[in-house]
C-alpha cells in the first residue's frame, strides 16, 4: 500500500483529537481521505530503454573513488536509474519507480516499437532519432526543460555548446533535433588497431579494409549504416581528400552529401565494393571486435570511439598497446540522445515530468562522470564554470603529472565552452595520449573539421540500402558460376547412377 504524505498523516491525526465526532462518522472521513491521499500519491512507473551496459550499474569497489581537484568525489554504490528513484522523490515529493530494459541496435528497438513494446523514454542514435521525428512519434520536450533558471535542469545548464548547437542547427521536417531530443553520449568513428602491425598511415584510411595485407585480420561493422559510412569513404577517398574540396566556403555542406549520397548508381557501387571487402575482412561484428583485438585475433577494427577507449583500456591492463585512427576521408559525428515516445507518454504530464527529470538527472555532471567512468563513452555534458566536474575529470585521467615528460597542450575549448582557444580548456597532457584515449573521447579540431553526421533516409532510399545490405550480407544464388552448376549437376548425376547401379545388383 502506498504511503500517504507526511503532511496529510498529521492532518488526519489533528482531525481526530478534535471535536469528540461520533466513532461511525470519523473513521468514515478518515477513510476517505486516505483513499483520496493514495489516489495522488500513486507511484510514476517510468519505462526506460537504452542501449546495453550504457549506465552506471554502481556497485564499485571503495578504492574505485574518484577524488577530483575540485574537491568532489564521485562514487558509484546502486544503479544510476534507482538513485533517480531517490532523488526524484526527494526533490518532488512523488514515488517514481524506473522500468529500465535495454536493446542491441537502432534496428532492434525500431524493431521493438513496431511490434507493439511501449516505452516512455528511450536512447537512439542521431538517424534514428530523424527517423522517429519523421514519422511523428516522438513528444517535444516542455519549455520547462530548457529554463536554465530552474536549478535541477542539468541538462540546458550544462550540456556541451558543441552538441546543443549541433542538435540546434539541423532540422526534420522544419523542426530542430533538440526540439525533442537531449544529448546523452557522443563520438566519432575509425579505426582501432595495433600499432605493432598496422602503422597510423595504414589504419588513417577507410582504404585498410580492402588492404589485401590484412587479409582475414580486420573486421566492419555489422550494420548497414556504419559499413556503408565506411564504403562511401573508399569510393570517393580522392575527391574527398582533394585540397580545393576540403578549402571550399561550403566543405562541411559538400562533406555531408557526399557522405549521404543514397542516388541509385552509388548504392550499385558501393554493393560492389561491399561484396570485395568481405573476401578480405575477418568478419563483421558488433561488439566481439573489442574482444578480438584485446586476444591479438585480429589487428585492427571500424570501431566507436568509446568502445575503442574500452579496448585500450583493458589492452592497457595487459601491457598491450592498442591504438586509434581516424580516417583522413572523413568520420561520422554520431551521438545517442534521449527522446519520448508519443505511445508511451500518451499526453501524461506527470510521466513527462519523470522523464525529463530523469535525462536532468543523468545530466548533472556527477552522474554524467560515473556514466563515462563506467561505459568509457563520452559525455554530452560539459559542466560550466561554476561546476566544472566534467573538465576535473578528464585532467583526472589525461592531465599530465609532476614526473610526466614530453608534455603538449591539447585544446578542448570547442566542446567546453565553444571557443577552442578559450585558455580555461587547453589541457596539459602527454605526447603519448595522440592517437589514444585521451584523442579518441575528445578529437582534436582538425578532426571534428571533417566529421559529417548520417542523416534520415527515406522510406525509398531505407529501402534500396537495406536491399543492397542484404545482397551483400547472405549468400546469393545469382552469383555462384555457371561453371559451378555444371559441377554440382554432374556430381549429381554420377550419385543418381552409382545408386542405380548399385540398386540393379541387389
Amino acid at each position: 500500500m502506498k504511503k500517504m504524505a507526511r503532511g496529510q498523516v498529521q492532518e488526519m491525526k489533528k482531525s481526530r483529537t478534535m471535536l469528540g465526532l461520533a466513532g461511525a462518522v470519523l473513521p468514515a472521513l478518515c477513510a476517505f481521505w486516505g483513499q483520496t491521499a493514495q489516489a495522488g500519491e500513486e507511484t510514476v512507473v517510468l519505462r526506460v530503454c537504452s542501449w546495453e551496459e550504457y549506465i552506471d550499474l554502481g556497485e564499485w569497489d571503495a578504492d574505485e573513488a574518484i577524488a577530483l581537484d575540485n574537491g568532489r568525489v564521485i562514487y558509484g554504490e546502486k544503479p544510476l536509474y534507482e538513485d533517480f528513484e531517490d532523488w526524484y522523490k526527494e526533490t518532488y515529493g512523488r514515488d517514481v519507480r524506473v522500468e529500465y530494459s535495454c536493446f542491441g541496435t537502432n534496428e532492434d528497438l525500431y524493431n521493438q516499437l513496431n511490434i507493439g513494446d511501449t516505452y516512455d523514454l528511450v536512447c537512439p542514435s542521431e538517424y534514428m532519432i530523424m527517423k522517429l521525428m519523421a514519422e511523428k512519434k516522438l513528444v517535444p520536450y516542455s519549455d520547462g526543460f530548457y529554463d536554465v533558471q530552474d536549478v535541477n535542469n542539468f541538462y540546458i545548464r550544462n550540456v556541451s555548446p558543441y552538441i546543443q548547437k549541433t542538435l540546434e542547427t539541423n532540422e526534420i521536417g522544419g523542426e530542430s533535433w533538440s526540439k525533442y531530443a537531449a544529448g546523452y553520449m557522443w563520438g566519432i568513428t575509425g579505426v582501432l588497431y595495433n600499432p605493432e602491425l598496422v602503422t597510423e598511415e595504414e589504419a588513417s584510411t577507410w582504404k585498410i579494409f580492402g588492404n589485401p595485407k590484412f587479409n582475414r585480420q580486420i573486421t566492419l561493422k555489422d550494420n548497414v549504416r556504419d559499413s556503408y559510412f565506411a564504403a562511401l569513404g573508399i569510393l570517393r577517398a580522392q575527391e574527398l581528400t582533394d585540397e580545393n574540396f576540403v578549402r571550399a566556403a561550403n566543405y562541411h555542406e559538400r562533406l555531408a552529401d557526399v557522405m549521404n549520397d543514397v542516388h541509385p548508381e552509388t548504392i550499385a557501387q558501393a554493393q560492389e565494393l561491399l561484396d570485395e571487402l568481405m573476401d578480405n575482412v575477418y568478419s563483421l561484428e558488433t561488439d566481439s571486435g573489442k574482444a578480438d583485438m584485446i586476444t591479438g585475433k585480429i589487428v585492427a577494427n571500424y570501431q566507436w570511439s568509446g568502445d575503442a577507449v574500452y579496448a585500450m583500456d583493458q589492452a592497457d591492463e595487459d601491457d598491450f598497446e592498442l591504438k586509434f585512427a581516424v580516417p583522413k576521408e572523413s568520420t561520422n559525428l554520431w551521438f545517442d540522445g534521449w527522446v519520448m515516445l508519443q505511445n508511451g507518454i500518451e499526453g501524461d504530464a506527470d510521466r513527462q515530468h519523470a522523464a525529463e527529470a530523469f535525462v536532468n538527472f543523468v545530466s548533472r555532471p556527477d552522474n554524467a562522470v560515473r556514466n563515462m567512468y563506467y561505459i568509457g563513452y563520452t559525455s554530452s555534458i560539459a559542466g560550466t564554470a561554476e561546476d566544472d566536474t566534467i573538465y576535473e575529470y578528464m585532467k583526472w585521467c589525461y592531465g599530465a603529472q609532476d614526473d610526466d615528460v614530453e608534455l603538449m597542450d591539447y585544446p578542448v575549448g570547442y566542446f567546453f565552452s565553444g571557443d577552442n582557444s578559450d585558455a580555461d580548456y587547453i589541457l596539459q597532457s602527454t605526447q603519448d595520449q595522440m592517437g589514444r584515449q585521451l584523442y579518441s573521447q575528445y578529437p582534436p579540431q582538425d578532426v571534428m573539421d571533417r566529421t559529417a553526421i548520417m542523416r534520415y533516409f527515406d522510406a525509398d532510399a531505407n529501402k534500396a540500402i537495406n536491399r543492397m545490405w542484404i545482397n551483400v550480407r547472405c549468400f546469393d544464388i545469382a552469383d555462384v558460376p555457371a561453371g559451378v552448376w555444371m559441377a554440382l549437376l554432374a556430381a549429381l548425376l554420377f550419385v543418381i547412377s552409382a545408386m542405380y547401379q548399385r540398386s540393379r545388383r541387389r
